[in-house]
């Protein structure tokens, strides 16, 4: 249970159209997946008065609240990354739990995909050269580059293999097959990972995430809006937040991510262990996080990830770890900042809504519990929310 007065729950979730959308800007998608989100939870957009948002406009989230109509009296923009939505559910359910806000939204949209073909943008992302990182950036050390480089020293520390890796990819591509909404959907084997053109070595393109466009939306409530709603709930159950490191000379270990820190907290406040865990959707812009955050939420212990990947325990279907049941930013979808994506996939499965891919707890009946870990940065920052159902 939440620390404070009030139970906080997920009320409402939504994703706009999502893969190659070239008609909308970036503010259509939030207020897609805004209005779907309330309506899928059945309240009027007047009763929210907390709102989060970042990425978008010169003084976010004071941009995209006025576009959606709202006058919040309780905002965030924390931004760090993927990690940036885990974070705000767990700012916006202690607000709501200590009475600072009745209902938030979580709302975001990108047209990544639809600005680089169009030549608004590059395909390369940068971060700038300013701070700590001018001391990288004369190096050429691109954002995959550094991703590449922690998953080689888990590789060269723990005997970790490429073909371990792209097991995670496969996989993903398994549990995307099973999603009707998902960009690719075609089966891929461990030989076309291997065999694909490569970018980061030791990432080639199937170990990294698509681009695509799209936007999601959570509503989270205090517990006396439930009986007003049109969806079972799904509680916040406990929430951990950590930052590590600026620059890849900070980081101590390229093993150990702040997901450590960050799934520690929010077992111990949620009152679980891993153990009790039923499914987990955990930010995957390259194989190797997927890998390294099962080990740092504990599922598996350090070093042991390329061996617990490997057997199909990722997938819906058979798995004993169900991972990304969507197809994750592998092969669903990953217009940016991915993260609320994870929180959307967590509550409809917890709801039993996941269709063919709704995923089945150990007994056979409907999921309890689930974690979505995001991962922001490189590796710099790390929030985890456990879930779970009535």
């Amino acid at each position: 249970m939440r620390r404070g007065s009030r139970k906080v729950a997920v009320v409402g979730v939504a994703l706009s159209d999502c893969g190659r959308v070239d008609g909308a800007t970036p503010y259509a998608l939030h207020a897609q997946a805004a209005r779907r989100a309330l309506a899928d939870a059945g309240l009027d957009r007047a009763v929210v008065d907390g709102f989060a948002s970042a990425g978008l406009g010169t003084l976010a989230p004071v941009e995209v609240a006025a576009y959606l109509g709202l006058r919040p009296t309780w905002v965030d923009s924390t931004s760090v990354g993927g990690s940036t939505w885990e974070v705000m559910a767990a700012h916006a359910a202690d607000a709501i739990a200590a009475g600072h806000a009745d209902a938030v939204l979580l709302v975001y949209g990108s047209t990544a995909r639809a600005d680089v073909k169009a030549g608004r943008r590059t395909g390369t992302l940068s971060f700038g050269a300013r701070g700590p990182l001018q001391f990288e950036a004369p190096y050429g050390h691109t954002l995959i580059a550094k991703y590449a480089m922690a998953a080689r020293r888990h590789m060269t520390e723990y005997g970790t293999t490429v073909g371990q890796l792209a097991e995670v990819a496969v996989q993903a591509r398994a549990n995307a097959a099973l999603n009707p909404q998902a960009m690719f959907r075609d089966p891929v084997t461990v030989d076309d990972v291997l065999s694909g053109p490569m970018v980061a070595d030791p990432f080639t393109r199937l170990h990294c995430c698509l681009r695509s466009d799209g936007g999601a939306a959570v509503l989270l409530t205090g517990e006396e809006y439930v009986r007003d709603c049109r969806t079972a709930p799904v509680w916040i159950l406990g929430t951990g937040e950590h930052v590590s490191h600026a620059a890849m000379s900070e980081w101590p270990d390229f093993t150990v991510t702040p997901a450590a820190v960050s799934g520690r907290l929010a077992f111990e406040r949620a009152g679980v262990t891993p153990a009790d865990i039923d499914f987990a959707e955990i930010y995957d812009a390259f194989t190797y996080m997927t890998l390294v955050t099962l080990e740092d939420l504990g599922f598996c212990a350090k070093g042991e990830g390329g061996a617990f990947v490997e057997g199909g325990r990722l997938l819906v279907r058979g798995g004993e770890l169900p991972v990304n049941t969507d197809g994750g930013g592998l092969s669903a979808q990953h217009p940016g900042m991915r993260g609320l994506f994870l929180l959307v996939e967590a509550v409809r499965q917890l709801r039993g809504e996941g269709g063919a891919r709704q995923v089945r707890a150990r007994d056979g009946g409907p999921p309890r519990l689930g974690v979505a870990s995001g991962t922001g940065g490189w590796f710099c920052s790390a929030a985890t929310v456990v879930l779970g159902r009535d």
